[in-house]
Formats: C-alpha cells, sequence, structure tokens
C-alpha cells in the first residue's frame, strides 16, 4: 500500500515536515518514492507548498493520504 504522508526533518525543536509518497512499511524518515511539498507549521505564517498536481495524480493512482495530510489537502483545496 503507497501512502502520502509526512516526513519530519530538521533539527530538534525546529522540525519542518516534507510531504512524500512512500510504502506504508517504510520508516517515517526511510526511503520515499516522490516529494510533493513542505509543510513548515513553525513559521508565521505557516508554510504550506505543494504541487497539486502531482498530488492528484498520486491520489487517483489509489495512494492513500493519512490523517494529517488529508486534513492539510482538504484545507488547501486539493482533495
Amino acid at each position: 500500500m503507497v501512502k502520502i504522508r509526512l516526513k519530519r526533518m530538521g533539527a530538534k525543536k525546529t522540525p519542518f515536515y516534507r510531504i512524500v509518497v512512500a510504502d506504508a512499511r517504510t520508516a517515517r524518515d526511510g526511503k520515499t518514492i516522490a516529494d510533493l511539498g513542505i509543510y513548515d507549521p513553525t513559521r508565521e505564517p505557516i508554510v504550506f507548498r505543494v504541487d497539486g498536481d502531482k498530488a492528484k495524480e498520486w491520489l487517483g493512482n489509489g495512494a492513500q493520504p493519512t490523517e494529517t495530510v488529508r486534513r492539510l489537502f482538504k484545507n488547501n483545496g486539493i482533495i
């Protein structure tokens, strides 16, 4: 099963996340299939950049977003 999920990056106590497509069995920060964008909740305003076309393509191919990614996509009009 393929998931669209967050990959944690950054230093301790200053995280930012990459929105990636990965196999559900891999580790959170493990090998990914594709990068779709970034999400940085620590900045003001919050940074959210995603390639909407690639995200829709992966969703159409059957990739399942996690709850957090689903909420982000819904709030930004991708889903």
